[in-house]
């Protein structure tokens, strides 16, 4: 399974951004697609908070525009949305003590467990932080 982080769906959704065409058309392929991909539950609640917010965009998206966003990706029947399962704590702990990252880097690490937990075999971001993660695949679908 193909995971997608937070940054490829602000993209994909902010058409003001540099890399909306690309981000766009790479959830669209996944969506269509026959194969499964998953988002994180996590990147969702930092797309949300990221693309409604007033001081990172101008003017920032509605919380309806938002909502309606993730509505239509989540109408995709090959997408699954990535949770804490049993184990989590143990694969966190773990995921802390290798990468050794602390503050807001923590959140990465919750990713990363998570993508873990779920057999994610690549993360698609744009956030070069998650090479910290050596256990988990990363590809970034923007650029190459």
């Amino acid at each position: 399974m193909i995971a997608i982080d937070t940054n490829i769906l602000v993209y994909a959704h902010r058409r003001d951004s540099q890399w909306h065409d690309r981000a766009s058309a790479t959830i669209r392929e996944l969506a269509e697609g026959p194969g499964r991909w998953g988002i994180p539950w996590p990147c969702i609640h930092e797309f949300a908070a990221i693309v409604t917010h007033p001081r990172v965009y101008h003017p920032p998206s509605s919380v309806a525009d938002a909502t309606a966003q993730i509505d239509a990706w989540l109408e995709s029947p090959s997408v699954t949305l990535l949770g804490e399962e049993i184990g989590y704590w143990e694969r966190l702990r773990e995921t802390l003590a290798s990468s050794r990252v602390t503050g807001a880097k923590v959140h990465d690490a919750r990713i990363a467990a998570i993508c873990g937990q779920h057999g994610v075999r690549e993360l698609w971001t744009a956030d070069r932080d998650f090479s910290r993660f050596s256990d988990l695949k990363r590809r970034n679908p923007l650029v190459g």
